[in-house]
């Protein structure tokens, strides 16, 4: 997940074929899940626009992914932990999904994670995603329940995971003391690997260099781990390059762990997005 971006995916493109595919739209925004993927979002575009989004592989989803203990199993070359995935396995293979909704503008769906680096259906677990479109938002609510017997220790969660086209290179979120004041916000260009920031107003968003693009709001979350990996300098959505950002948080997981949370998607340029967000948390809180 967090580093799923080798070129060892290169020969991966037959495996999607046969790749089950769904969409919603509401007249301004367009939303595609992925049914051989867990349900997980692949596709998101303004209605008639171009797919924002990344899916190279099993892993570049907008998707759950979670963190455990040591557990033996190897990714590529590198020691890997419990990691219990929406998409699936990084060799290709997806997750099984055991319930599927659709209504014209929303969609929920109940799947079995994988493990990212064994491949194993974790069967002990549960995802589960509600998804709606609210005019030029999309809201998500993710749930992932735990019934194993292993103790997991606390480690960093993604909530969730994004993955961009590489063409939206400028990662914008505010870091300071003062969130909603309208207050500067923050301009990286990641680079590889992993670097972490606050986000004191819960949101980021990647833009191009006409500051338009995709932001997204996870109030769980006040900190966030990103990274771009550019090799051929090439843009897509099937682009081994691509631009990643995850809102993060920190749980143990323990048998009858849940963990709910609620993430919010729009696409727009820089000050629209933060418009959308601010109105949103204002909301939120008034009903509080």
């Amino acid at each position: 997940m967090k580093y799923s971006v080798f070129l060892f995916f290169a020969l991966l493109g037959s495996l999607f074929a046969q790749d089950k595919l769904h969409y919603i739209e509401n007249g301004k925004l367009k939303l595609g899940i992925n049914l051989s993927s867990g349900g997980s979002v692949f596709y998101l575009s303004t209605l008639g626009g171009k797919n924002l989004l990344n899916h190279y592989d099993r892993g570049r989803y907008i998707q759950q992914s979670y963190y455990g203990r040591k557990d033996g199993t190897m990714w590529m070359d590198q020691h890997w932990v419990w990691n219990p995935v929406q998409g699936g396995h990084y060799k290709g293979d997806g997750a099984k999904v055991l319930e599927y909704k659709k209504s014209a503008d929303a969609i929920y769906v109940k799947s079995t994670p994988v493990h990212w680096a064994s491949g194993e259906d974790l069967t002990d677990s549960i995802m589960e995603q509600w998804i709606v479109l609210k005019g030029r938002i999309v809201h998500i609510r993710y749930k992932f329940t735990y019934d194993g017997d292993e103790k997991h220790p606390e480690k960093t969660h993604e909530v969730p995971a994004v993955f961009v086209d590489s063409s939206y290179n400028k990662l914008m979120f505010y870091s300071g003391d003062k969130p909603w004041k309208d207050k500067e916000l923050d301009v990286v260009i990641p680079g590889w690997p992993n670097k972490s920031f606050n986000m004191t107003e819960s949101w980021a968003a990647y833009v191009n260099d006409e500051k338009f693009g995709l932001g997204v709001l996870s109030p769980s979350s006040k900190n966030l781990t990103c990274y771009r990996y550019i090799v051929k300098n090439k843009t897509g959505s099937k682009s081994a390059d691509c631009s990643y950002f995850a809102p993060t948080m920190k749980s143990a997981i323990v048998k009858g762990s849940t963990i709910t949370y609620d993430v919010f998607l729009t696409i727009g340029s820089i000050e629209k997005i933060r418009k959308r967000f601010k109105e949103l948390s204002q909301n939120s809180v008034k009903r509080d």
